[in-house]
């Protein structure tokens, strides 16, 4: 017999089947053998199973568009209800002058304050908006070392504003998280901001050219500080938690003062005066930053050495920086206390890729700082010696490696991190007993000059 033959008149004289089909007796004999391991019957479930709910709904593609518009205007929707049911400003009115009427005597100092008992009055007469405010926990929360147990009607009422204040604007940027999971792309909070900005009148001078500018310089500080491990996305939940949302809205204050904005990177001055170093250090106009012209920041102090780390490991154009590469560099660069900014300085401090900085890191940054030393005429500093203060300093678990939890938990790492990347910085903490000894007397001479005899 030609098996052959055989073969091929038994595979034709087999029905075809649908993909479908395949796949349904694929999933069949999967139950089969999975029931069959479990030791249970197949068709055999509990009735609980039947009432479970559904609780997964998988986001809807990009080509669904009828679902992608019913999920948008259901969410708008329900936005709209949590809106309504926030404290709009006559019932926070209304409820201060509840607070003020029914007041529990006597006054601590020139402050009302308010006991248990007339706060359940309180409770009755303001209206079902307020009653996730009265509650024991709340007044808990707010008792101090008041005599009679009372609370403060300033700080209560403070509580509730705070409140409604992060519930509106929770809502708010809910509105521009397109994909309704809980977090803000960047495109998402650029749009954000955008429309902020003719709401804050410390803004009114800015030119409308500039905006672009000034809405990549915010962004970046949300998402260097808040996306450290670069998922190019940040929960809402974590911008309402972080302050930069106050300073930014701080900006509607008309009356906000010269130092408070300077201060403020998200004031006008200080966006204008990030941009117009960048412009400044752009000699060749091209909007890009080179290697040779990024090493005018600053003091113009930091070492060839780590400015190649930063071109290596950081984002460039055909070996270029731009703008919101920069950006990451000057937040790491004036914050280098927080543990983001050293986060960033320590991946490029870390050359071998170890996730730790052993002597050879540390020789090979002080290297550096010591042929900069002699350009300058100054005597090199012995590595042995600053090798030696820098582990004293941080006091790593491991004596011979300083990891980046090392760094953050040892407080030093500002500190150390201007030893091994800028020579200005390195003269600074070598010198620092002597100015120290010269503040004072500085501080003396500017006394006396103000003062009459």
């Amino acid at each position: 017999m030609d098996w052959k033959k055989a073969l091929k008149a038994h595979v034709a004289g087999k029905p075809t089947r649908s993909e479908e089909e395949k796949r349904a007796e694929e999933t069949q004999l999967f139950t089969e053998l999975y029931c069959q391991w479990k030791g249970v019957q197949p068709n055999r479930q509990h009735e609980s199973f039947k009432s479970i709910p559904k609780f997964y709904f998988k986001l809807p593609a990009e080509d669904e568009v009828l679902q992608q518009k019913l999920r948008e205007e259901s969410r708008a929707v329900f936005l709209q209800r949590r809106s309504r049911q926030l404290l709009d400003n006559d019932e926070l009115q209304s409820l201060w002058f509840l607070l003020d009427k029914h007041h529990t005597p006597p006054l601590m100092g020139d402050e009302k304050m308010i006991n248990y008992e007339d706060f359940l009055k309180v409770s009755q007469e303001a209206g079902p908006k307020c009653k996730t405010y009265f509650t024991a926990t709340v007044f808990a929360k707010l008792l101090q070392k008041d005599p009679y147990g009372r609370i403060s009607i300033m700080q209560f009422f403070n509580y509730v504003m705070r409140k409604v204040w992060l519930h509106q604007t929770r809502i708010g940027l809910s509105l521009y998280d397109v994909a309704g999971q809980g977090y803000l792309k960047e495109a998402d909070l650029e749009n954000y901001i955008l429309e902020l900005i003719p709401t804050l009148p410390q803004l009114d001078g800015l030119e409308k050219s500039f905006y672009s500018f000034y809405v990549c310089t915010a962004v970046r500080k949300f998402f260097f500080f808040l996306d450290p491990l670069r998922t190019g996305r940040i929960k809402i939940q974590d911008i309402l938690a972080c302050s930069f949302l106050d300073d930014l809205l701080e900006l509607r204050d008309e009356d906000l003062s010269k130092e408070m904005q300077e201060s403020n990177w998200f004031s006008a001055p200080s966006a204008l005066r990030v941009y117009g170093q960048y412009l400044n250090l752009d000699k060749d106009h091209n909007g890009m930053l080179s290697k040779e012209e990024l090493s005018r920041y600053g003091t113009g102090t930091l070492t060839p050495v780590f400015l190649n780390r930063v071109f290596q490991e950081c984002l460039t154009y055909d070996g270029e920086m731009d703008y919101k590469t920069y950006l990451d560099f000057v937040l790491a660069m004036e914050n280098r206390k927080e543990p983001q900014a050293l986060q960033y300085i320590f991946r490029l401090l870390d050359i071998q890729n170890r996730n730790y900085l052993n002597i050879f890191a540390l020789n090979t940054f002080f290297r550096a700082i010591q042929e900069q030393m002699k350009i300058h005429g100054q005597e090199p500093v012995s590595f042995e010696d600053v090798k030696d203060e820098i582990f004293d300093m941080v006091k790593p678990a491991d004596p011979l490696k300083i990891t980046l939890q090392d760094l953050i938990n040892s407080s030093q790492g500002e500190t150390v991190t201007n030893i091994l990347i800028d020579l200005n910085g390195f003269w600074t903490y070598e010198n620092r007993e002597v100015l120290v000894q010269e503040n004072p007397v500085d501080d003396l001479e500017n006394f006396g000059e103000g003062e009459e005899v």
